[in-house]
C-alpha cells in the first residue's frame, strides 16, 4: 500500500513556486510579474507562480521518473489500475490516444453510434475502420441507452478481425450498460475493451454507485477527473490494467497527442483530486447520493415532471445515482425552452438540455443550498404564472419525432461506412444542395440534439430517410452541429471521381 496521503508533484509544485530565484524560462510573465494588471487584480500572483514549465524537480510528462510519476502509482493505486496516465488536454486525448494505440490503418475497431466526436477524430488519426452498433433507445425517456452484449455480440460474429471494443460507460444521463458481459465477449476474442469513463471517476469510491469500468473488465478507462471530482477543467487520466494493450504504444500515442507544454495546475489538481477521493472519497459520495435523493424525491412528486429511474429495460442495467435528469415535455415545454428560463430567471444551471430533458450533475462540490435552489426552480416553472403563455400540443410533436427516431436509428443496428473517417476527412469535397445528397459519401460528422447520436459521419452513404430526420430535427427547435451548414440547406460530401 502506498502513502495516499501524500501530494507528490502538489507539494514539489509548491516548493518550486516559491524558491526564490531569476528565472530566464517560459512562461513569459515570469510568476505572475508581467501577467496583465485585471488578471492580477482578479486571481492575484500565487496561480500564476504555480504556473511552471518542467523544471527538473518537476519532472516530465512523456517519460515520469520522479514525483509525477509517483503521482501516477498513486492514481493507479486508487482508481484500480495497473498504470495510469495524467491527461492535461481533457478526455479527448485519451480516446484518440486509445484509438490509435489498438488500432492501424484498415484495422476494424467496434463502438456505439453515440460515441463522443473525438472517437471519429481518433479514427481520423488512426485509419481504423468503425463497425457502429446503435445504442438501444427508450422511447418513453427520449434517451439513448447502452449498446448490448447481443449488439457486440452480432458485431463481433460479423466482423471476427476487429481488434478492440470500445464503449460509453456511464452515458451523459448515467446510464450504464452490461459492461461486464461486453467485456467477457471482447475478452473471448482476445480483443481490449476501451471503455470512455469520462463521466464516471467517481464510481469507484461508493458500493451504492455502478460497478467502476476497470472493476468490471474494462482493460483500458478515461475518466474526465474534473467533470465529477475535484480537478481543474481539462484534468483527466487514463487507465490501464492487463497486458492486451502495449502501454509503450499507449505512451507514444499521448506523446503524439498531448501539448509539449503541460499545464502543471492541471496536473496538481489531478494528485489533489486523487488524494481527497483516496482519503474521503466514500464521505464525499455519501453526501452527493443523500442530495441528489433529496432532489430526486422531491422534483418527482411534482405534477408533469418525471425523473429518470433504474429501468430493466435493454441497454439500461444500472443507474449513476448522482445524475438527475428530468423530463419535462409533459408541461409543454421543451428542455431547452426550461433551461432558458432556469438560467436567466431562476438562478439554476443545467448541464445538458434536450429536446425533453433537462440533465444535472450533482457532485462532491453542491450543497443543501444548490439542491433546495433547483427544487424551487422546479416547483416555479410548474406553476399555471409560467405555463400561461404554453400553446400546448407538443406531446403529438415529441411522439412524431420519437417515432423517427426508432426509424432512423434501430436498436442494435450494425453500421459499416463506405469509407473510413480518415479516407473521407482527406478526400477532396464538395457542397453541394441538400436535396442532391442521397447515395453521396459524407465528408461530416452531423450530430443532432437530442438524443446526440449521430446521424451521418464522414465515409457514411447519405440516405433520403436520414436527412428528413435531420430536417424534422431542426423544425422541433433541436439543433444540429458538426455541419458547415447550420441551415442544413447544403451539405459537404466528398467528391466523386470523374
Amino acid at each position: 500500500m502506498l502513502d495516499q496521503t501524500a501530494v507528490p508533484l502538489l507539494k514539489t509544485l509548491q516548493a518550486s513556486a516559491q524558491r526564490h530565484h531569476a528565472p530566464f524560462y517560459t512562461p513569459g510573465h515570469k510568476g505572475g510579474q508581467g501577467v496583465a494588471q485585471p488578471l492580477a487584480d482578479w486571481w492575484g500572483k500565487s496561480v500564476f507562480q504555480a504556473d511552471l514549465p518542467e523544471l527538473p524537480e518537476l519532472d516530465n510528462l512523456f517519460t515520469p521518473t520522479g514525483v509525477l510519476q509517483e503521482a501516477q502509482q498513486l492514481a493507479a493505486e486508487v482508481f484500480g489500475a495497473e498504470k495510469t496516465w495524467f491527461l492535461i488536454n481533457g478526455s479527448t486525448v485519451g480516446v484518440m490516444a486509445a484509438i490509435l494505440a489498438t488500432c492501424g490503418t484498415g484495422d476494424k475497431i467496434i463502438l456505439p453510434r453515440n460515441i463522443h466526436q473525438c472517437a471519429i477524430a481518433g479514427l481520423v488519426h488512426s485509419g481504423a475502420m468503425p463497425v457502429f452498433v446503435n445504442p438501444e433507445y427508450d422511447p418513453d425517456t427520449y434517451l439513448a441507452n447502452s449498446i448490448t452484449p447481443a449488439g457486440v455480440a452480432a458485431a463481433l460474429e460479423q466482423h471476427p478481425d476487429a481488434k478492440a471494443v470500445m464503449m460509453v460507460y456511464p452515458t451523459y444521463q448515467g446510464i450504464c450498460g452490461d459492461i461486464q458481459a461486453i467485456a467477457q465477449l471482447a475478452h473471448q476474442h482476445n480483443i481490449p475493451l476501451l471503455v470512455d469513463e469520462a463521466h464516471g471517476a467517481h464510481l469507484a469510491f461508493h458500493p451504492e454507485l455502478p460497478t467502476s469500468a476497470l472493476a468490471a473488465g474494462a482493460d483500458l478507462a478515461i475518466q474526465s477527473t474534473h467533470k465529477v471530482l475535484g480537478a481543474m477543467t481539462q484534468a483527466s487520466m487514463l487507465h490501464l490494467q492487463g497486458n492486451r494493450i502495449d502501454a509503450q504504444r499507449l505512451s507514444q500515442a499521448l506523446q503524439l497527442l498531448q501539448s509539449s507544454s503541460p499545464s502543471y495546475l492541471l496536473l496538481a489538481s489531478l494528485d489533489a483530486a486523487r488524494q481527497q477521493m483516496a482519503l474521503y472519497g466514500e464521505q464525499l459520495m455519501n453526501r452527493t447520493l443523500q442530495l441528489a435523493a433529496q432532489a430526486r424525491n422531491q422534483i418527482s412528486q411534482m405534477a408533469n415532471l418525471s425523473v429518470l429511474e433504474p429501468a430493466n429495460t435493454p441497454g439500461f442495467r444500472e443507474l449513476d445515482g448522482t445524475r438527475l435528469t428530468v423530463k419535462v415535455s409533459d408541461l409543454g415545454l421543451t428542455g431547452f425552452k426550461v433551461d432558458q428560463i432556469f438560467h436567466q430567471q431562476l438562478g439554476v444551471t443545467a448541464e445538458l438540455p434536450t429536446f425533453p430533458n433537462l440533465t444535472f450533475i450533482i457532485s462532491l462540490g453542491n450543497t443543501q443550498a444548490d439542491i433546495e435552489q433547483l427544487v424551487l426552480a422546479f416547483t416555479k416553472i410548474t406553476q399555471d404564472d409560467y405555463l400561461s403563455s404554453i400553446t400546448g400540443g407538443l406531446q403529438d410533436v415529441f411522439q412524431k419525432w420519437s417515432e423517427q427516431l426508432l426509424f432512423i436509428h434501430p436498436s442494435s443496428f450494425i453500421i459499416c461506412p463506405a469509407l473510413s473517417p480518415r479516407e473521407a476527412f482527406f478526400a477532396p469535397t464538395e457542397t453541394i444542395a441538400i436535396e442532391d445528397t442521397p447515395d453521396r459519401i459524407s465528408a461530416e460528422l452531423i450530430c443532432p440534439y437530442p438524443p446526440g447520436i449521430p446521424a451521418l459521419m464522414p465515409g457514411e452513404m447519405i440516405n433520403p430517410a436520414t436527412i428528413e430526420y435531420l430536417q424534422q430535427v431542426l423544425i422541433l427547435g433541436g439543433e444540429i452541429t458538426g455541419c458547415s451548414d447550420p441551415s442544413l440547406r447544403t451539405l459537404k460530401v466528398v467528391k466523386e471521381k470523374a
